[in-house]
Order: structure tokens, then C-alpha cells, then sequence
């Protein structure tokens, strides 16, 4: 099972595996720069060097990527489009010095100019993208709550991307809290079902290359982004348990982004929960 965490690169990105070793993780989520800034340095060769080196001695079956929260590519010509364009390939070329193989974004916010320029900026940039990228990284888009003009708040969205740009790299990364806000039914196993079977309507659940596994501190249809850790919140734990029973996606990395708590105590007792759930079906 790649079950795991985002986990912090504080002290070098190769320190991540020990962090992620600690709470037993078999996968882990990390950033490979400061995710509130535009630029970074270059990854020195001897800290790549040093993530190869701890990634060949640890556990960890899985790593992703998450890029920086001031990337905007649905953003309108301009500064800050450019920027995006720019950071992102860095995001990618980052990834690909470290060999890691999925980076996870959020689409972006259309600011007002509606949902479908927003989704055909997003298209335009990604062709810019991919064009310019490494071709071994894969894009994961992430389904978002929804606050303000976010776009990637419906199924739809990450679709109507893939479909634009048939050329491009892509995967979807399934974050549970994000779907739960934006109005999906994760209140049963049933409703967990139901929402699967869209994804497979919409783009195949083979296309599902990670998770995020978060709970919500907010109701359905909220479209308020606020995690809650596993079991406190308002998604139920029979969602969780279909989830972690799902045997297509044994092999799909799951990921918590919840804090991690005074000597991680928050992860491993999440993590342990979602082992028991996973296990009940045996």
C-alpha cells in the first residue's frame, strides 16, 4: 500500500525520506523549493545526489510533487501569466533532476474572466508547457474546492484540460476534502461509488494517480478548502474505508496534507486509521 504524506524539505529536499520514515509512510508528498516564492536557487548536483542516494535507502515506494501556490496559468496575459509559464517549467525541470515523476497544480483562477477563457488559458499554457518541459514528468491536475474564481471545483474542468490539449502529459490527482467541499457525495460508500463513476464517465479512473486524503472541516457544497484530519470532520469514514478497499487503486499513491502534530502524533494516528479501514476487507 503507498500510503504517506506531505512532508517537509526543510534543511534540503533529500531530508524529506527521514521525515517520511519516522511515521512509516511507503509514500510522500514534498515541494522542491519554497512554495511562496516565484524563484529558487538551482538544485545543487550534491543534494540531488543525496535525494537519490536517501530514496534508495528508505521505504518510500512513491514520491510526488507539488508545485508553488503563486502559479496561476489561467491568470490573463500579462506579468504574472508569465511568471506562471516560467516558475512552472522550473517546477517541472526540478522534478525531473530528482526523478520524480508526478507534479501536482492546482488549474488556476480565471479572476472573473469566466470559466471557460479561464479553462482556454489553461490549455494555451500548458502547450507552451509541454513544449518546453522534460518530457518524463507527468502533470497531475487537482480538483479544487472552489473558492472564489478557482477553477477545477467540477470533474469537467480537469476534462475539458486533457481534452484541449491532447498532447499534453497528464494525470488527476483526487483530493478527497477539495471534492467534498465543491458539492460530491462522500458521505457513503455510495455516494464514494457514485463520484468514481464520474471520474470514469469523465476521463477513466485510470487517469487517478494520486490522492490527497483529507477530511473536511466544512459541509458539502461549502466551497470553503479546509482540511480537517482524518475521522474529525465532516466526510464519513465509510467514504474513506470504500476508498481504501477500492482495489483499483491499490497501487495509487494516498497522500495526507492534515498538520502532522507534536512528534508527528496526528499522521500515525491518521495513518493507522486508514491502515484499519484498508484492512477490513480482507
Amino acid at each position: 500500500m503507498l500510503l504517506g504524506a506531505h512532508v517537509s524539505i526543510a534543511g534540503g529536499v533529500s531530508r524529506a525520506f527521514s521525515r517520511a520514515q519516522e511515521i512509516g509512510a511507503t509514500a510522500m508528498q514534498i515541494f522542491t523549493k519554497n512554495a511562496n516564492r516565484w524563484q529558487a536557487k538551482p538544485l545543487p548536483d550534491k543534494e540531488i545526489k543525496a535525494f537519490a542516494a536517501a530514496r534508495e535507502n528508505c521505504n518510500v515506494a512513491s514520491v510526488i510533487a507539488h508545485d508553488s501556490y503563486l502559479i496561476n496559468l489561467a491568470a490573463a496575459d500579462g506579468e504574472k501569466r508569465h511568471r506562471s509559464l516560467a516558475a512552472f517549467v522550473d517546477e517541472m525541470e526540478r522534478c525531473a533532476a530528482l526523478g520524480i515523476g508526478g507534479l501536482v497544480m492546482h488549474p488556476g483562477a480565471h479572476l472573473d474572466a469566466g470559466e471557460d477563457i479561464g479553462l482556454q488559458r489553461i490549455a494555451e499554457a500548458f502547450r507552451s508547457i509541454f513544449a518546453a518541459a522534460p518530457p518524463q514528468v507527468t502533470v497531475l491536475l487537482e480538483n479544487t474546492a472552489g473558492q472564489g474564481s478557482y477553477l477545477g471545483y467540477r470533474l469537467e474542468h480537469l476534462a475539458a484540460i486533457m481534452e484541449r490539449v491532447p498532447e499534453g502529459r497528464f494525470g488527476v490527482c483526487f483530493d478527497t476534502c477539495h471534492a467534498f467541499a465543491a458539492g460530491y457525495d462522500l458521505s457513503s460508500a455510495n455516494g464514494y461509488q457514485k463520484v468514481m463513476e464520474e471520474c470514469e464517465h469523465l476521463f477513466g479512473t485510470g487517469r487517478i494517480a494520486a490522492f490527497h486524503l483529507n477530511d473536511s472541516k466544512k459541509e458539502q457544497g461549502s466551497r470553503v478548502d479546509r482540511h480537517a484530519h482524518i475521522g474529525e470532520g465532516c466526510i464519513a469514514l465509510e467514504a474513506f474505508a470504500a476508498l481504501m478497499q477500492d482495489v483499483r487503486f491499490e497501487s495509487v499513491p494516498k497522500i495526507l496534507e492534515t498538520a502532522p502534530g507534536d512528534h508527528n502524533c496526528f499522521h500515525l494516528k491518521e495513518l493507522a486509521l486508514l491502515r484499519q479501514l484498508a484492512e477490513q476487507r480482507a
